[in-house]
Protein backbone atom coordinates (compact mmCIF):
# COMPACT_ATOMS: atom_id res chain seq x y z
CA UNK A 1 0.00 0.00 0.00
CA UNK A 2 1.29 3.39 -0.64
CA UNK A 3 2.88 5.47 2.01
CA UNK A 4 1.24 8.79 3.82
CA UNK A 5 2.95 11.84 4.92
CA UNK A 6 0.01 13.30 7.44
CA UNK A 7 0.28 17.18 8.76
CA UNK A 8 -2.38 17.44 11.30
CA UNK A 9 -3.20 13.89 12.91
CA UNK A 10 -3.19 14.73 16.71
CA UNK A 11 -7.26 15.54 16.94
CA UNK A 12 -10.32 16.25 15.18
CA UNK A 13 -10.62 15.07 11.48
CA UNK A 14 -6.86 14.53 11.38
CA UNK A 15 -6.98 12.04 14.28
CA UNK A 16 -10.36 10.95 12.55
CA UNK A 17 -8.20 10.45 9.29
CA UNK A 18 -5.10 9.11 10.48
CA UNK A 19 -7.17 6.29 11.89
CA UNK A 20 -9.35 5.31 8.75
CA UNK A 21 -6.45 5.50 6.25
CA UNK A 22 -4.40 3.01 9.17
CA UNK A 23 -7.02 0.82 9.01
CA UNK A 24 -7.59 0.56 5.28
CA UNK A 25 -4.07 -0.28 5.15
CA UNK A 26 -1.77 2.74 3.83
CA UNK A 27 1.46 3.42 5.86
CA UNK A 28 1.21 6.48 7.58
CA UNK A 29 3.90 8.60 9.50
CA UNK A 30 1.95 11.76 11.03
CA UNK A 31 3.09 14.90 12.49
CA UNK A 32 1.91 17.31 15.08
CA UNK A 33 2.82 19.93 17.49
CA UNK A 34 1.85 17.93 20.07
CA UNK A 35 3.86 14.56 19.72
CA UNK A 36 6.82 16.14 20.94
CA UNK A 37 5.26 14.24 23.95
CA UNK A 38 5.78 11.28 23.53
CA UNK A 39 2.54 10.42 25.69
CA UNK A 40 0.55 11.74 23.19
CA UNK A 41 1.62 10.05 20.51
CA UNK A 42 -1.42 7.42 19.02
CA UNK A 43 0.95 5.71 16.57
CA UNK A 44 4.21 4.48 16.50
CA UNK A 45 5.20 6.54 12.82
CA UNK A 46 3.91 9.50 14.94
CA UNK A 47 6.42 12.70 15.01
CA UNK A 48 7.11 15.91 16.13
CA UNK A 49 5.82 18.84 13.16
CA UNK A 50 5.20 22.59 13.62
CA UNK A 51 3.92 24.04 10.28
CA UNK A 52 4.81 27.32 10.90
CA UNK A 53 8.71 26.27 11.20
CA UNK A 54 10.99 25.37 7.88
CA UNK A 55 12.89 23.79 10.05
CA UNK A 56 10.38 21.63 12.07
CA UNK A 57 9.07 20.32 8.38
CA UNK A 58 12.56 19.64 7.04
CA UNK A 59 13.37 17.59 10.35
CA UNK A 60 9.79 15.77 9.74
CA UNK A 61 10.18 15.00 6.01
CA UNK A 62 14.02 13.60 7.16
CA UNK A 63 12.63 11.45 9.92
CA UNK A 64 9.32 10.21 8.20
CA UNK A 65 11.78 9.12 5.00
CA UNK A 66 13.60 6.95 7.09
CA UNK A 67 10.96 5.20 8.83
CA UNK A 68 9.02 4.46 5.48
CA UNK A 69 10.17 5.97 2.63
CA UNK A 70 9.24 8.68 0.21
CA UNK A 71 5.62 10.03 0.41
CA UNK A 72 3.38 8.31 -2.50
CA UNK A 73 0.90 10.90 -1.08
CA UNK A 74 0.84 13.86 1.58
CA UNK A 75 -2.48 15.07 3.55
CA UNK A 76 -2.90 18.06 5.07
CA UNK A 77 -5.01 17.98 8.06
CA UNK A 78 -4.78 21.23 10.27
CA UNK A 79 -6.38 24.40 10.77
CA UNK A 80 -6.52 27.58 13.44
CA UNK A 81 -9.78 29.04 13.77
CA UNK A 82 -10.08 32.32 15.81
CA UNK A 83 -13.85 33.90 16.11
CA UNK A 84 -14.09 37.67 16.33
CA UNK A 85 -15.49 40.27 13.45
CA UNK A 86 -13.49 41.26 10.38
CA UNK A 87 -12.95 44.86 11.82
CA UNK A 88 -11.41 43.73 15.54
CA UNK A 89 -8.94 41.21 14.25
CA UNK A 90 -5.31 42.25 15.15
CA UNK A 91 -3.08 42.04 12.37
CA UNK A 92 -0.81 39.50 14.48
CA UNK A 93 -4.44 37.12 14.75
CA UNK A 94 -4.57 37.01 11.01
CA UNK A 95 -0.85 36.39 10.33
CA UNK A 96 -1.49 33.57 12.90
CA UNK A 97 -4.46 31.62 11.27
CA UNK A 98 -2.85 32.53 7.83
CA UNK A 99 0.74 31.21 8.86
CA UNK A 100 -0.69 28.05 9.91
CA UNK A 101 -3.54 27.04 7.80
CA UNK A 102 -2.21 28.20 4.23
CA UNK A 103 1.28 28.74 4.48
CA UNK A 104 1.58 25.63 6.14
CA UNK A 105 -0.05 23.77 4.02
CA UNK A 106 2.22 25.21 1.31
CA UNK A 107 5.28 24.57 2.72
CA UNK A 108 4.09 20.81 3.78
CA UNK A 109 3.24 20.88 -0.31
CA UNK A 110 6.88 22.57 -1.79
CA UNK A 111 8.75 19.75 0.94
CA UNK A 112 6.54 16.75 -1.06
CA UNK A 113 6.41 17.75 -4.41
CA UNK A 114 10.49 17.61 -5.42
CA UNK A 115 10.36 13.56 -4.64
CA UNK A 116 6.68 13.28 -6.31
CA UNK A 117 8.59 14.57 -9.18
CA UNK A 118 11.15 12.11 -9.56
CA UNK A 119 9.21 9.65 -8.80
CA UNK A 120 6.78 11.08 -11.76
CA UNK A 121 3.47 9.95 -9.69
CA UNK A 122 1.95 11.45 -6.58
CA UNK A 123 -0.58 12.43 -4.58
CA UNK A 124 -1.92 15.83 -2.38
CA UNK A 125 -4.98 16.15 -0.49
CA UNK A 126 -5.70 19.49 0.95
CA UNK A 127 -8.09 20.04 3.80
CA UNK A 128 -10.13 23.00 2.62
CA UNK A 129 -13.63 23.32 4.68
CA UNK A 130 -16.99 24.57 3.57
CA UNK A 131 -15.72 28.08 4.21
CA UNK A 132 -14.14 27.97 1.63
CA UNK A 133 -16.71 28.15 -0.86
CA UNK A 134 -18.73 30.67 1.55
CA UNK A 135 -18.59 32.84 4.12
CA UNK A 136 -20.30 33.29 7.35
CA UNK A 137 -20.28 35.73 10.26
CA UNK A 138 -17.42 35.66 12.59
CA UNK A 139 -15.14 33.66 10.92
CA UNK A 140 -13.15 36.08 8.59
CA UNK A 141 -9.79 34.99 9.29
CA UNK A 142 -10.22 31.31 8.94
CA UNK A 143 -12.57 31.56 5.58
CA UNK A 144 -9.92 34.16 4.22
CA UNK A 145 -7.56 30.66 4.34
CA UNK A 146 -9.87 28.41 3.76
CA UNK A 147 -10.27 30.65 -0.35
CA UNK A 148 -6.70 31.05 -0.17
CA UNK A 149 -6.02 27.03 -0.09
CA UNK A 150 -8.90 26.80 -2.40
CA UNK A 151 -7.49 29.33 -5.30
CA UNK A 152 -3.97 27.74 -4.22
CA UNK A 153 -4.81 23.87 -4.60
CA UNK A 154 -6.48 24.63 -8.03
CA UNK A 155 -3.87 26.20 -10.05
CA UNK A 156 -1.26 23.50 -8.33
CA UNK A 157 -3.57 20.53 -10.28
CA UNK A 158 -2.85 21.97 -13.21
CA UNK A 159 0.71 22.96 -12.81
CA UNK A 160 1.08 19.03 -12.06
CA UNK A 161 -1.45 17.35 -13.36
CA UNK A 162 1.31 16.69 -16.85
CA UNK A 163 3.73 15.67 -13.97
CA UNK A 164 1.53 12.14 -12.72
CA UNK A 165 0.60 14.36 -9.79
CA UNK A 166 -2.96 14.73 -8.49
CA UNK A 167 -4.77 16.97 -6.22
CA UNK A 168 -7.83 16.82 -4.29
CA UNK A 169 -9.22 19.12 -1.79
CA UNK A 170 -11.31 18.07 1.23
CA UNK A 171 -14.42 20.53 1.97
CA UNK A 172 -15.77 19.12 5.11
CA UNK A 173 -18.84 21.09 6.99
CA UNK A 174 -19.73 20.39 10.43
CA UNK A 175 -18.39 16.94 12.03
CA UNK A 176 -18.10 16.45 15.50
CA UNK A 177 -14.13 16.57 15.81
CA UNK A 178 -14.15 18.23 19.71
CA UNK A 179 -12.68 21.37 17.44
CA UNK A 180 -13.93 23.72 20.23
CA UNK A 181 -10.61 22.81 22.26
CA UNK A 182 -8.65 25.09 19.29
CA UNK A 183 -11.04 27.42 18.70
CA UNK A 184 -9.96 30.84 19.87
CA UNK A 185 -11.46 34.26 20.77
CA UNK A 186 -10.14 37.15 19.46
CA UNK A 187 -8.77 39.34 22.20
CA UNK A 188 -11.31 42.17 21.07
CA UNK A 189 -14.19 40.21 21.53
CA UNK A 190 -15.73 41.37 24.47
CA UNK A 191 -19.03 43.42 26.15
CA UNK A 192 -17.46 46.52 24.56
CA UNK A 193 -17.65 45.59 21.79
CA UNK A 194 -19.95 46.83 19.14
CA UNK A 195 -21.01 43.17 17.12
CA UNK A 196 -21.16 41.75 21.10
CA UNK A 197 -24.55 40.07 20.74
CA UNK A 198 -24.47 39.14 17.74
CA UNK A 199 -21.30 37.50 18.35
CA UNK A 200 -22.10 35.81 21.18
CA UNK A 201 -25.18 34.54 19.20
CA UNK A 202 -23.13 33.47 16.00
CA UNK A 203 -20.42 31.49 18.50
CA UNK A 204 -23.62 29.79 20.15
CA UNK A 205 -24.55 28.49 17.03
CA UNK A 206 -21.58 27.65 15.38
CA UNK A 207 -20.52 25.64 18.74
CA UNK A 208 -24.25 23.96 18.63
CA UNK A 209 -23.87 22.87 14.88
CA UNK A 210 -20.40 21.00 15.42
CA UNK A 211 -21.91 19.27 18.43
CA UNK A 212 -24.47 18.02 16.48
CA UNK A 213 -22.31 17.54 13.47
CA UNK A 214 -21.51 14.56 10.89
CA UNK A 215 -19.93 11.42 11.98
CA UNK A 216 -16.01 12.10 11.52
CA UNK A 217 -15.51 8.40 11.49
CA UNK A 218 -17.41 8.46 8.25
CA UNK A 219 -15.14 11.27 6.92
CA UNK A 220 -11.86 9.26 7.15
CA UNK A 221 -13.40 6.08 5.55
CA UNK A 222 -14.43 8.78 2.61
CA UNK A 223 -10.64 9.82 2.48
CA UNK A 224 -9.51 6.20 1.78
CA UNK A 225 -12.11 5.07 -0.57
CA UNK A 226 -10.72 8.20 -2.66
CA UNK A 227 -7.05 7.60 -2.65
CA UNK A 228 -8.21 3.60 -3.72
CA UNK A 229 -9.57 4.95 -6.56
CA UNK A 230 -7.62 4.64 -10.18
CA UNK A 231 -8.58 8.85 -10.39
CA UNK A 232 -8.66 11.21 -7.61
CA UNK A 233 -11.63 13.04 -7.45
CA UNK A 234 -10.99 17.18 -7.76
CA UNK A 235 -13.39 17.65 -4.61
CA UNK A 236 -14.57 15.46 -1.92
CA UNK A 237 -17.43 17.57 -0.34
CA UNK A 238 -18.55 15.99 3.12
CA UNK A 239 -21.33 17.58 4.68
CA UNK A 240 -24.65 17.57 5.69
CA UNK A 241 -27.69 18.11 2.74
CA UNK A 242 -28.42 22.03 4.71
CA UNK A 243 -24.87 22.53 4.18
CA UNK A 244 -24.45 21.38 0.42
CA UNK A 245 -27.46 23.33 -0.49
CA UNK A 246 -26.01 26.50 1.23
CA UNK A 247 -23.18 26.47 -1.08
CA UNK A 248 -25.55 25.64 -4.23
CA UNK A 249 -27.85 28.52 -2.99
CA UNK A 250 -24.35 30.86 -2.73
CA UNK A 251 -24.07 30.29 -6.02
CA UNK A 252 -27.34 31.02 -7.72
CA UNK A 253 -29.37 33.31 -5.63
CA UNK A 254 -28.34 37.18 -5.41
CA UNK A 255 -26.22 38.32 -3.06
CA UNK A 256 -28.44 40.30 -1.15
CA UNK A 257 -31.09 37.20 -0.62
CA UNK A 258 -28.33 34.74 0.57
CA UNK A 259 -26.95 37.35 2.95
CA UNK A 260 -30.22 38.08 4.57
CA UNK A 261 -30.64 33.52 4.76
CA UNK A 262 -27.13 33.46 6.19
CA UNK A 263 -27.44 36.20 8.10
CA UNK A 264 -30.68 35.50 9.76
CA UNK A 265 -29.03 31.87 10.78
CA UNK A 266 -26.55 33.45 12.49
CA UNK A 267 -27.92 36.77 13.90
CA UNK A 268 -28.93 37.41 17.62
CA UNK A 269 -32.91 37.28 17.41
CA UNK A 270 -34.31 40.68 18.76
Amino acid sequence: MPTVWMAGASSGLGLHTLLALRDAGFTVVAGARSFADPQKRPCENCLPLDVTKEESVDAFAAEAEALAGPPDILVNCFGLLNLGACESYGTDEIRQVMETNFLGMTRMVSRVLPVMREKGHGRIVNFSSINGLLGIPFEGAYTASKHAIEGYSECLALEVKPLGIEVMLVEPGDHRSGAQAYRKHSRAMGPDSPYWGHFEAAATRIAKDEDNGSDPDALGRKIARALQKKRLPRRLRVAKFDQHLAVILHDVLPAPLFDSIIGSYYRKKK
